[in-house]
């Protein structure tokens, strides 16, 4: 991918419009692919839709989404003219440098979400195109057309230095926006981050919400401060994860939404343990968490 740096004077005003555009966070994100990505099957509901089983199929969702299954998308998944907002950058943060992919404004930024890869993956996992059926294409073009920033960093260690950098992230993302939103989202392993984040006072006075998209569950989830301060959590995950049990998660959510938490839980049925990152509603998502 291209690290050729840009003008965001130029991009603002003659390439990307739409960067300039802010949206409230009180309203839904405007569509993207909506007819392509939005459209799934709920299966099962309850909790007054907080929980839903959506339909999931292998033929379907990979190979009929893919031009090569699991390796590339079909063109009409994505837009690519999202790249020429998209920079990798070495961000000097409090914890040290952080080497990241940023997708829209430097400063400014209407929202901020950032995702957090699992074991094995860098910055460069969370703004690949044409994998996982172009989901990050999509997220990138909704953080860009409604006025946002999208991180993807590169995360060394998934222990106590892992959250330091993410803490400082999200630090870097509140100052620079003038304190708007923040969104934090974490895959597979990468979920340790956010349940370390959890437990950061000053990080969760910064986030609007957090997405565990296939994690690891935190059984001591409930003595953290995200909890007593009731930081909204989507979950999604696959019904045959083999990595991180879905049964464990759906307790934790159970026990949070009878307390009256706000979380929501989405679970694709048949689903592995890569099925969420593929298949999680970027926009329903966002829009619930931004709030």
């Amino acid at each position: 991918m291209s690290t050729a740096h840009f003008r965001t004077a130029v991009i603002s005003c003659v390439l990307f419009p739409f960067l300039l555009s802010s949206v409230s966070a009180a309203e839904p994100l405007k569509p993207f692919k909506d007819d392509l990505f939005s459209s799934q099957t709920v299966l099962e509901s309850r909790d007054a839709g907080d929980f839903t089983i959506v339909d999931y199929q292998e033929l379907r969702d990979i190979n009929g989404r893919d031009s090569i299954p699991e390796r590339r998308v079909r063109d009409r998944y994505v837009s690519l003219a999202v790249r020429r907002a998209q920079e990798n950058q070495t961000l000097e943060l409090a914890s040290g440098p952080l080497d990241v992919a940023r997708v829209g404004k430097d400063t400014g930024q209407g929202f901020t979400v950032i995702f957090i890869h699992g074991r094995g993956g860098d910055r460069r996992l969370g703004v690949n195109d044409i994998t996982f059926g172009g989901n990050f294409n999509r997220l990138k073009n909704l953080a860009a057309a409604n006025g946002g920033t999208y991180y993807a960093p590169s995360i060394r260690s998934f222990d106590k230095n892992g959250v330091s950098a993410v803490a400082a992230l999200i630090d870097h993302a509140s100052v620079s926006s003038g304190g708007r939103p923040v969104v934090l989202a974490c895959a597979s392993m990468g979920s340790f981050i956010c349940w370390g984040i959890a437990r950061d006072a000053k990080a969760v006075s910064q986030l609007s919400g957090m997405a565990i998209l296939g994690g690891a569950t935190d059984p001591e989830f409930g003595k953290s401060v995200a909890a007593k301060r009731k930081l909204p959590i989507w979950f999604t995950h696959g019904s045959r994860d083999s990595v991180y049990a879905a049964a464990d998660q759906v307790a934790l959510y159970d026990r949070l939404h009878k307390s009256g938490y706000p979380t929501r839980f989405t679970l694709f049925e048949t689903g592995a343990h890569g099925t969420p990152v593929r298949m999680s509603d970027w926009r329903t998502i966002l829009s619930w968490l931004l709030r």
